[in-house]
């Protein structure tokens, strides 16, 4: 089903501004931030590097979330969502117009990866395509594996483990096993906010044939998986704490967890829970800043 824009030409930068969905970019800042504290405990942090690594990593994130607004919308699953506007979906801009603003931060990100190549590592040209085919296939192409469960899989692995490690192996040349494990609490933090996302949207995911696993499992399940991906990732922290006992500072981030935890497995549903996937973001953020200081100290 293709979406008829309502008014393709009105989108304003502040409709734009919210289609690049800011407020979960604590899902980029936070694996970056714990990846350039184990270089810096582990050897050094070069400032340039740090520099095309957010860039790399912003532009493909942005450039993503562009895309899936695409690729959702003109499948006609955003028409009746409940979360913030999207911009084909509600009408704000054309498909085209959104599809092309993707594609420009691909490119942009694929130049940035180009020269990390060049001037880091070969490697890195790999990581730029599986990047750029993650992001696409995520809601684009006709079997796009968004659609089939694999959601909170592919977040754990790109903004977990690909995101820490990925980073750790530009500023020091390797992948250290201390970023392998500092990668899992982060990509379970993200896989909450996912699975926060998909929580709300089950009733209208369910009726546009979105069949993410939240929708597979159902609404109960999912708030317990929920449960399990905060814990697991508050869980994982003793472990490194062996390593670098001053990682035990992200167990204070426990308290921007309580208000979230609460209110999933309280009930909340609908509009109610677009202020949980806000605070859940804000958990991410704490933690990923308290982790990058334990770990950098």
């Amino acid at each position: 089903m293709v979406t008829v824009p309502l008014r393709p030409s009105g989108a304003t930068v502040r409709d734009w501004l919210a289609g690049a969905r800011p407020k979960t970019l604590p899902a980029t800042f936070a694996p970056i931030a714990v990846g350039t504290a184990i270089a810096h405990t582990l050897g050094h942090v070069s400032a340039w590097r740090a520099t095309l690594t957010v860039l790399f990593a912003l532009s493909f994130v942005i450039g993503t979330n562009f895309l899936n607004d695409y690729g959702d919308g003109v499948r006609g699953t955003d028409d009746g969502r409940v979360g913030p506007v999207r911009l084909v979906g509600s009408g704000r801009a054309a498909p085209r117009q959104v599809l092309r603003a993707g594609l420009a931060l691909y490119a942009l990100a694929a130049l940035t990866g180009l020269l990390m190549a060049v001037t880091v590592s070969w490697w890195l040209l790999a990581l730029t395509a599986v990047c750029a085919l993650g992001g696409w296939f995520y809601t684009g192409g006709s079997r796009p594996y968004g659609y089939r469960g694999l959601g909170e899989v592919s977040v754990f692995l790109f903004h977990g483990v690909i995101a820490v490690c990925a980073t750790a192996y530009i500023q020091l040349g390797r992948v250290p096993l201390l970023a392998l494990a500092a990668s899992v609490p982060v990509g379970l933090l993200v896989c909450a906010l996912l699975v926060t996302n998909n929580l709300r949207d089950i009733p209208t995911d369910a009726a546009a044939g979105k069949i993410t696993l939240a929708v597979r499992i159902g609404d109960r399940r999912t708030r317990a998986l929920y449960l399990s991906c905060v814990g697991v990732a508050f869980a994982a922290v003793p472990a490194l704490a062996a390593a670098r006992p001053w990682a035990l500072l992200a167990l204070a981030a426990v308290l921007c967890a309580v208000v979230p935890v609460r209110r999933v497995l309280g009930g909340a549903r609908g509009a109610a829970l677009v202020p949980v996937l806000e605070q859940t973001c804000v958990l991410l953020l704490g933690f990923g800043a308290l982790l990058a200081i334990g770990l950098a100290l």
